[in-house]
């Protein structure tokens, strides 16, 4: 799978996962944090995803994992995460985070150096 993302002028990213196991969340949001892969990683309480899968309407409760990055382990992060993800086809989004306090983002560069 490939986890190239486009060139952007971000100061930081934010990239969004799923998993359905609360537990599974917590590890994987405990490794990238421990490998610098990521300053830090909200995890979302449970919620309900509706989706199309193999020709099939799935119902499942997925947490949802906000995972704030730098653009120097943007690629790095993906790849991981695509490797280590228990999914099949994992929910892999990043969005460039363009502004924010300066401060705050300052730390996710420090914290992913």
């Amino acid at each position: 799978m490939s986890a190239n993302i486009p060139e952007s002028n971000a100061r930081a990213w934010l990239v969004i996962t799923t998993l359905d196991d609360s537990e599974a969340a917590d590890t994987l949001a405990g490794a990238l944090v421990e490998r610098g892969l990521a300053a830090c990683v909200h995890l979302l309480p449970a919620g309900r995803s509706v989706y199309m899968w193999k020709g099939n309407i799935e119902f499942d409760t997925e947490v949802t994992l906000l995972i704030k990055t730098s653009p120097a382990r943007l690629d790095e992060l993906q790849t991981w995460l695509a490797d280590q993800h228990p999914y099949e086809t994992p929910e892999l989004i990043a969005l460039p985070i363009e502004r924010g306090l300066p401060d705050y983002l300052d730390w996710i560069t420090q914290c992913t150096s």
